[in-house]
């Protein structure tokens, strides 16, 4: 995975050659200066006047802390903070000699407290905070103003409210996480205008419709699940042509046809909306994702035939397509079914097996059939003179693990 660090974060470390007793250091010496925050730092060592500041922050942060069952803050004590647990240090870009507190990873160590605020927005030098699966609450803070920051996991938490707008605007934020948390109302548009990579919004109670503008962020990773988003797919998905490599949308209340500029996404590898109320016919656009790997739209309403040149993608690993309401599949789609990649259980296809019964598909196409917008581009296939197909003795492939369905579990991964 080509993301950013996320599963462990990755920081150099600078050689000391003087102890925390500082008897060489000429830089390395007793603060004593009173702190803002109550905390005294008389008589401590510290590797560097940055650490300084940054303690009496931490130690105030620790006093609210709540819950500690795997007595992860023990050794929160003294000068050496690049030591205490979940604490990394590094060399800050505007001093490459001095020391400074650059990334914090409470991933897993299940801590509670009421709040985050006043800790990670007042750490300077931060550039990255990761603490999935603890019992933080809260607002999220307001790290607008930290000049290095640019990764944010505060997933599987219990932070509640509406969508934490206070990192909007964070200018090098790529990696946004805050899944499997209590978040409702709607989903800002202002967050697709950011750089982002990677953007995990699943498994809150997000409600609003997918903005206009939702293709103008060059995310690469995407996961919206499990929330109550409606509306339909924005024809602006197709601008996410160079970058979208997998995205997550099932569960919710999407409804409308899928665009023709879905078949723009050719770095895509996986596309699941399962479990929504998307209807129509399929683009024969479908057929230009050559890289897609699963493509998942079961339980939806789509109807009619799918595109023989759909099922004739090279590296397509998984098609599922049950709980629809297909008439036809041709020779090309047979043999996937054949050899299991094709799941066309219950739709309205008869000779199949397994499909629904002829009265439910009746009353579909006299009573539900919706048309699609914009119908003239639905047999259009863009790169018809470049399509690949599936061939007679290919080589076997192997197919990597997606990233984002790990995101459906609480947990990091």
């Amino acid at each position: 995975m080509e993301i950013l660090t996320y599963n462990t974060i990755s920081f150099l470390f600078l050689c000391f050659f003087v102890s925390v007793l500082c008897q060489n250091g000429s830089d390395i010496s007793p603060i004593s200066s009173p702190s803002p925050f109550g905390v005294s730092t008389e008589q401590l060592i510290f590797k560097d006047r940055r650490l300084a500041v940054v303690y009496p922050i931490i130690q105030a942060f620790k006093a609210t802390i709540t819950e500690d069952p795997l007595n992860r803050t023990g050794n929160w004590v003294g000068g050496d903070i690049c030591n205490y647990t979940g604490f990394y240090c590094d060399n800050p870009p505007d001093n490459l000699s001095a020391i400074a507190l650059a990334g914090i990873d409470f991933n897993g160590f299940l801590l509670g407290a009421p709040t985050l605020e006043g800790f990670i927005d007042k750490l300077p030098d931060l550039a990255i905070f990761h603490a999935n699966s603890n019992k933080f609450a809260g607002s999220i803070p307001d790290v607008s103003q930290l000049k290095y920051f640019y990764e944010l996991d505060v997933s599987n938490n219990v932070h509640a409210g509406t969508f934490p707008m206070t990192v909007i605007g964070v200018k090098d934020l790529s990696f946004l996480d805050i899944r499997f948390n209590l978040f409702s109302g709607s989903v800002p548009p202002e967050i697709f205008n950011q750089a982002l990579e990677v953007l995990f919004i699943n498994n809150n109670d997000f409600i609003a419709k997918l903005p206009e503008n939702f293709g103008s962020t060059p995310v690469r990773y995407l996961t919206l699940a499990n929330n109550k988003l409606t509306g339909s797919i924005p024809r602006s998905i197709g601008n996410l042509n160079m970058t979208l490599i997998e995205v997550l949308l099932l569960n919710n209340k999407l409804t409308g046809c899928l665009p023709y500029e879905v078949g723009f996404l050719k770095e895509l590898k996986l596309f699941d909306v399962e479990d929504n109320l998307l209807t129509g016919p399929l683009p024969s656009s479908l057929s230009c994702l050559d890289k897609i790997e699963l493509l998942n739209l079961a339980n939806n309403l789509f109807y009619w035939e799918v595109p023989e040149e759909l099922c004739a993608l090279v590296n397509l690993e998984n098609l599922t397509l049950s709980g629809n309401y297909f008439t036809k599949v041709g020779p090309a789609c047979r043999k996937l079914i054949k050899n299991g990649i094709l799941d066309m259980t219950q739709n309205c296809v008869p000779d199949l097996p397994h499909q629904r019964s002829l009265l439910e598909c009746t009353e579909f196409y006299l009573k539900y059939i919706r048309f699609c917008p914009y119908p003239e581009t639905y047999k259009i296939i863009p790169c018809k003179d470049g399509y690949h197909h599936h061939w007679e003795g290919s080589k076997a492939k192997t197919m990597k693990a997606p990233v984002t369905y790990k995101t459906l579990s609480r947990h990091k991964f």
